[in-house]
C-alpha cells in the first residue's frame, strides 16, 4: 500500500492507496515540519496518524510526504526518520509541498505551480523537478495574495477605517473582535498567519463590494507581479494553482491573471486528487 500526505499548517490529508485507488482518508491536525523536531514530528505521527491507520500500519510500504516546511534536506531527513519510526516501510519520501503542488497541478508537463492558501507559494516546474522558484518570504515581508496576507489587509483597513463605515461596522459586528485582542493575537500568541487568515470568509461574502473586491483584487496582481512574472517566458506557459482561496476566488484571480497578460491553466482546492493519480 501506498501513503500520501498533503501537510499544511492547518491540516494534514492522508490517502492510503491499494492498486491505485483510495482505501483510506485521514484528517489530522495541521503543522509546519521546519518548526519541530524529529521526535516532536514522531510524537505528532504517533499521536494523530497511526492511532486512525489501526492495524493498516503494517501494511504501508511506501510514503509519499509533501509538507510546508520542507525547505531543505535536513527538515526531510527529520520528517523521514520521524515517520520510519512510526511506519516499516520500504520506500518513504519527504518534498517541499510546493513540489507536491506542482506534480499535482502538471503531472509530467511543465508550468508555473502557485499555493494560494493561508500562504502563498510558486516554482517553474519542468515537468521533472522545480527548477525556478521566487521566495515566499512569509506573511510579514511578502505571501501576496494569501488567506494570511489578505486578512492582514482586511483588519488593518476596518481598524484604519479605509472602508466603508457600514463595511468596517459589519465586520467588527460579526467577528466581536476588540483591537486589544487583534493586537494580541497578532503580535503576542503564535499561529498569527492562521488567525489573519480565519477572517477572509468575509472578504467573499462582501466581494460585490467594491472596496473589498478592489482589496483583492491588487493583492491578486501583486502576487503576479512579484511572483509569476518574475519567471522567464511566463506569458507562453501555463499558470496553475491550488489552494483554498485560489479555489474560492478564482473568478478574481482570472480578472488579476489577464490584468498582467497571464493564462491560467487549472484552479484546483486540494493537491490530494492530482498526488494520488500521480503516484498511481
Amino acid at each position: 500500500m501506498k501513503l500520501i500526505a498533503d501537510s499544511g499548517s492547518t491540516k494534514v490529508e492522508w490517502c492510503l492507496l491499494e492498486g491505485g485507488k483510495v482505501v483510506k482518508q485521514i484528517f489530522t491536525s495541521g503543522f509546519n515540519a521546519l518548526m519541530l523536531t524529529e521526535e516532536e514530528i514522531s510524537q505528532y505521527l504517533e499521536d494523530e496518524l497511526i492511532s486512525q491507520l489501526g492495524e493498516l500500519t503494517e501494511k504501508v510500504n511506501e510514503v509519499y510526504f509533501y509538507g510546508a516546511g520542507c525547505i531543505d534536506e535536513e527538515v526531510c531527513r527529520n520528517v523521514r526518520r520521524a515517520i520510519r519510526h512510526n511506519i516499516k516501510a520500504d520506500t518513504i519520501e519527504a518534498h517541499s509541498d510546493l513540489l507536491g503542488a506542482a506534480r499535482a497541478l502538471f503531472g509530467d508537463r511543465e508550468g508555473i505551480a502557485c499555493i494560494l492558501g493561508t500562504g502563498s507559494n510558486s516554482c517553474y516546474y519542468n515537468g521533472r523537478e522545480i527548477k525556478d522558484h521566487v521566495s515566499p518570504l512569509g506573511y510579514v515581508l511578502g505571501d501576496e495574495g494569501s488567506g494570511a496576507v489578505l486578512g492582514r489587509h482586511l483588519i488593518g483597513d476596518v481598524l484604519k477605517n479605509q472602508l466603508p463605515r457600514e463595511l468596517c461596522d459589519k465586520f467588527m459586528d460579526e467577528y466581536r473582535l476588540e483591537r486589544s485582542t487583534i493586537i494580541r493575537r497578532v503580535y503576542k500568541e503564535p499561529s498569527a498567519n492562521r488567525f489573519l487568515a480565519s477572517v477572509t470568509p468575509f472578504l467573499l461574502k462582501n466581494i460585490e463590494e467594491p472596496a473589498i473586491h478592489r482589496l483583492v483584487l491588487n493583492e491578486f496582481k501583486s502576487f503576479f507581479v512579484r511572483n509569476v512574472a518574475q519567471y522567464d517566458h511566463y506569458r507562453n506557459l501555463p499558470v496553475s494553482f491550488v489552494g483554498s482561496i485560489a479555489f474560492h476566488y478564482q473568478n478574481v484571480l482570472h480578472e488579476a491573471a489577464d490584468a498582467l497578460d497571464a493564462t491560467i491553466d487549472v484552479i484546483i482546492k486540494t493537491p490530494m486528487e492530482g498526488l494520488v493519480k500521480f503516484h498511481s
